[in-house]
């Protein structure tokens, strides 16, 4: 016969092996409902604001304070961003594009730098730690505090009423703050460029016209909207499904901050693939 002890460690594996089969499972179901219920959201905000711009009931008054208030928690540190940001292309790139004898490309390096890649994960890094935390938070202390149920009861739609003015006062920061960091940038590189890096302004100036095309630009601004609006309805869909009191709070601050990041850095990669396949980078 098997010994006893044998028996209870192949059964103390299969328990242990359906544990984490099961949570495993569990996590993954929950994964899928939770991405559903996001789209859902965005689905309904989208039809939602076109419904209420058609009707003239859109709440510009308060998407204009909530555009205000994400203006004023973003626009200082998207500038202290920019600038080391500029400065960092400016320097590695220089010292690489130096030793290949092509100082004069600097310019290029730059400009593509920050308009492709930086001032878009730049505006979505930042709308997705400040935007995001502040409205999961505001959001998730109106439904720990029964209020958006109260809306419920009193007939008036929560999507509606909270949701659709944040989305649309993110759609209208992230292009502005997007344009800002790009400035900043360029302007930041462009100092440390011919100041550090001997290169004249008109080469610099030159070789940016030249690489940098205005499509470039609208991708920039297309990825900084479509950031935006995946860090708002994250955040909204978190706050709006906040439980257990301050701690669900917390929890649905972070989860929201945690999933924007991560949800900016996956789409950044699929649109820039698409992009470099079917608009190279090429001389204007």
């Amino acid at each position: 016969m098997e010994p006893a002890s044998s028996t209870r460690q192949r059964g103390g594996t299969a328990t242990a092996l359906r544990i984490v089969r099961q949570n495993f499972s569990d996590i993954a179901i929950g994964s899928l409902r939770t991405f559903g219920r996001t789209v859902d959201l965005g689905v309904e905000t989208l039809r939602g604001a076109a419904t209420d711009i058609v009707g003239r009931k859109f709440q510009w008054r308060e998407m204009l304070y909530q555009a205000w208030y994400l203006i004023t928690v973003t626009a200082l540190p998207a500038i202290l961003m920019a600038v080391p940001f500029g400065v960092v292309v400016s320097v590695q790139v220089g010292n690489l594009i130096h030793q290949l004898g092509a100082d004069s490309l600097l310019g290029a390096a730059g400009g593509l730098g920050v308009i492709q890649q930086g001032a878009p994960i730049a505006t979505g890094l930042l709308l997705g730690g400040a935007g995001a935390s502040a409205i999961a938070s505001d959001l998730g202390a109106r439904t720990v505090r029964e209020e958006i149920d109260a809306l419920r009861t009193m007939g008036i739609n929560p999507v509606q009423r909270l949701v659709i003015p944040r989305v649309a006062a993110m759609m209208l920061v992230a292009p502005l703050l997007n344009i800002l960091i790009i400035f900043v940038g360029i302007v930041a590189g462009y100092f440390v460029a011919i100041g550090a890096q001997n290169v004249t302004p008109g080469s610099y100036w030159a070789t940016f016209g030249a690489f940098t095309v205005l499509a470039d630009v609208w991708i920039s601004l297309a990825k900084a909207l479509l950031f935006g609006f995946l860090v708002v309805i994250i955040a909204c869909q978190r706050g709006l499904e906040a439980r257990g009191g301050p701690r669900g709070v917390a929890d649905g601050v972070n989860a929201a901050v945690v999933l924007s990041v991560a949800s900016i850095i996956v789409v950044n990669l699929v649109i820039t693939q698409v992009v470099t396949m079917f608009l190279p980078i090429r001389v204007a």
